[in-house]
């Protein structure tokens, strides 16, 4: 993650704390008096994002990546597991 990534994830998430609605302005205006340099895309992207997607609903997911049960599926693929497969005939 860049530095400009990180100062407009700060910035936003003061923001939120303060319960200012987050906007490109506002993230550039943070950035600027906390002396980092972010190149300017970075706050609209920010601001784009935020206006889908709650904050709070962004600290609430964030370790909730998809995708339980996948280390089960190559034992079922390789046709081994259970007693009937390894008892000789």
């Amino acid at each position: 993650m860049s530095n400009s990534e990180l100062a407009c994830t700060y910035a936003s998430l003061i923001l939120y704390d303060d319960g200012i609605p987050v906007t490109a302005d506002k993230i550039a205006t943070i950035a600027k008096a906390a002396g980092v340099e972010i190149e300017p895309f970075w706050p609209g992207l920010f601001a784009k994002l935020l206006e889908t997607k709650s904050v709070g609903d962004l600290i609430a997911n964030v370790g909730s990546g998809g995708g339980g049960g996948a280390a089960a599926a190559p034992a079922a693929a390789a046709g081994g597991g259970g007693p009937a497969a390894a008892a000789p005939e």
